[in-house]
């Protein structure tokens, strides 16, 4: 993330442009890495059960047709993203699988949904991107049913994800242009504090939330370490704009960073997240509370 704070219109040519790009490219690195996120998400719905899910930030859809499968012919998952060619790769995993879901290239923060659709939001690192959360999980809570579930999972602190920032930390003293993450705004650790988070999903509708930490063993071939940390995060974005020079020199500091990580042919890191969970608060119930 940049030092100042984006706003959604650069969220939007941030996922459209090379961030979305790379993310496509990556598709089967980034389903693999997060496989495990995907099984719990996944394991909220019954087989067969006639549910209505939206999977909220869906990305390249690996989380809404797992879901989408596991719904089969009685339930509906939908995928919304901002970024066009993710939802372009995921319409054609969907046509090649034939799994009947279904997604919509859109912000979830304004997209017209049809009011009270869906009893279930479902999201794997797809809610921290919002340029005004409060505003976002208030459209998502007029596109849910009262009493509909949500079920969300976001990435607790830097701190906690060492992993997650060894690229940046160590490649910091070689460029000093990489952008520096600010707390709150918008982008993977968004969501890292828990009270903001609660705070955020009381003003926009929802109650009974819970929120409690996860720690998920996650791996990565290490064959794939290398294009892994030089393809995405702000560092991706960074070394794509870099000198042959500067690249290659960044590169080897930073695959060195990474060694504690390295087990053999695997490279192993603990994820800590947030799940977070809330009921659509009833719409009468919120029109009464206002009132007061």
């Amino acid at each position: 993330m940049s030092g100042t704070r984006q706003t959604g219109d650069e969220q939007t040519k941030l996922w459209n442009g090379l961030a979305g790009r790379a993310w496509v490219e990556e598709q089967e690195l980034l389903d693999q890495l997060f496989k495990p996120f995907e099984e719990l998400l996944a394991g909220a719905v019954s087989a067969g059960s006639g549910r209505q899910v939206l999977d909220v930030g869906c990305g390249t859809g690996s989380t809404t047709l797992a879901v989408a499968r596991q719904l089969g012919a009685k339930g509906r998952c939908v995928g919304i993203d901002i970024s066009e060619p993710m939802i372009t790769a995921a319409r054609a995993r969907a046509e090649r699988e034939g799994t009947p879901a279904s997604f919509i290239r859109a912000n979830a923060q304004d997209h017209a949904f049809e009011p009270e659709s869906f009893d279930l939001l479902i999201s794997r690192f797809g809610v921290m991107f919002f340029d005004d959360s409060v505003r976002a999980f208030a459209n998502l809570r007029r596109a849910a049913k009262d009493g509909a579930e949500s079920r969300f999972i976001a990435w607790r602190s830097p701190s906690e994800n060492p992993f997650m920032t060894t690229a940046e930390r160590a490649a910091a003293p070689l460029l000093p242009n990489l952008p520096v993450r600010q707390p709150d705004a918008p982008g993977q650790f968004a969501f890292a504090d828990q009270r903001r988070v609660h705070r955020i999903l009381e003003e926009s509708g929802w109650a009974g939330i819970d929120i409690q930490p996860i720690d998920v063993a996650c791996t990565l071939p290490e064959k794939e370490l290398v294009r892994y940390l030089t393809r995405l995060g702000p560092l991706g974005l960074i070394l794509q704009e870099a000198d042959d020079r500067t690249r290659t020199q960044v590169i080897e500091t930073v695959r060195a960073a990474f060694e504690p990580y390295v087990h053999g042919a695997e490279v192993r890191f603990t994820a800590a997240c947030w799940m977070i969970g809330a009921r659509a608060l009833s719409m009468h119930l919120g029109r009464d509370k206002a009132l007061r």
